[in-house]
């Protein structure tokens, strides 16, 4: 399962363009982003992800930018959100 792309979908509280911003900004700099969208209007942030770049990865980056990460899931289906620190 490694060697294919996967579709990473988190659901992400944001409340203004700033915070969208930020969430594109990291995203932008991942290594292994196919691409991505990030939709302050559906509070969600879509990524396909390059094989390799795993969920965790991602979920780990949105983190960062200290936006409230509400659900998460790979290919349509529900992931935890919780980090292993």
């Amino acid at each position: 399962m490694a060697d294919q792309e996967h579709t990473y979908k988190f659901n992400v509280s944001m409340s203004c363009g700033g915070c969208s911003g930020a969430v594109n900004r990291v995203l932008g700099k991942l290594e292994g982003v196919q691409s991505y969208e990030v939709s302050l209007e559906k509070q969600e942030a879509l990524v396909v992800a390059k094989p390799g770049l795993d969920y965790e990865t991602v979920l780990k980056t949105i983190k960062k930018t200290g936006k409230k990460v509400n659900s998460g899931f790979v290919d349509g289906e529900s992931r935890s959100i919780e980090v292993a620190e």
